[in-house]
């Protein structure tokens, strides 16, 4: 199966369009003409993960957040993300990056997350004109207590722990998510009503402004609220493009550790 036709079933699933002006989405390394067989895909490029892709002979990557993402002057072994594409590039293994897209997208990691939390009504936190409709938010079909809601999160997400802010006993009825870093957002979820925001990570005066709001904060982190939708994807190019073999990598953990 060639990249391209890998990259045209992406694009269509995460519309690069939908990507935030500032992102760098879509193809970042590679042939487009190039035949592969095997597809890893990964939260982010890192020194274990592309060498798991190298080691287990992946054609193409799919990394959720691209390398490169900024501009490149140069194309050296003197810094890390030089190393790891001149690495990939030597395996003549490529690229691919859906990043904000794929937060945005119809079927894409906020409205993942929206669902997994059973919420009802699910629709964009902010609507943009022919722009990425950011975050996702909706209700609860029975009012429940934020330590309640942080526990169905702990169960959805696999993991043990998450921080929060608010009281656990606080009524919840109407929740906000946005995945990663996007505490820029809190402000939509507090217009909209909402009483609760699951965030990946918050900055510390984000933190305050949701406390001051009397708005509930769960923060599994960054990581947490991401990867789960990178082993979702390898399932779906399994099943929707058969013949390629996929894996989400193995490798890959949270470089934060709960202590």
């Amino acid at each position: 199966m060639t990249i391209e036709t890998i990259v045209s079933f992406l694009d269509q699933l995460a519309p690069p369009h939908l990507a935030e002006e500032w992102d760098n989405v879509g193809l970042l390394v590679g042939n487009r003409r190039r035949s592969v067989a095997r597809v890893m895909t990964c939260l982010t490029l890192t020194p274990v993960t592309a060498a798991e892709a190298i080691h287990g002979k992946a054609g193409l990557v799919v990394t959720h957040h691209p390398l490169p993402f900024r501009a490149l002057r140069r194309l050296t072994a003197d810094t890390t993300p030089g190393r790891l594409l001149l690495d990939l590039i030597a395996e003549r293994i490529a690229v691919y990056s859906p990043h904000t897209a794929l937060d945005s997208a119809p079927q894409g990691i906020n409205q993942q997350l929206a669902k997994g939390l059973g919420l009802r009504g699910i629709t964009p936190l902010v609507y943009q004109p022919d722009r990425p409709a950011a975050g996702r938010w909706g209700w609860l079909p029975e009012p429940m207590a934020l330590g309640g809601l942080a526990d169905r999160v702990k169960q959805f997400l696999s993991v043990e722990r998450l921080q929060m802010v608010g009281d656990r006993q606080m009524p919840i009825r109407t929740v906000a998510v946005a995945c990663g870093a996007a505490d820029e957002l809190l402000a939509a979820a507090r217009q909209n009503g909402c009483d609760c925001m699951l965030l990946g990570e918050a900055r510390f005066h984000t933190c305050l402004e949701a406390q001051a709001s009397n708005i509930g904060l769960l923060l599994p982190g960054h990581f947490a609220s991401e990867r789960f939708a990178v082993e979702h994807l390898a399932e779906v190019l399994s099943q929707r493009l058969p013949g390629l073999e996929v894996w989400a990598s193995r490798e890959e953990r949270d470089p934060i550790r709960w202590v």
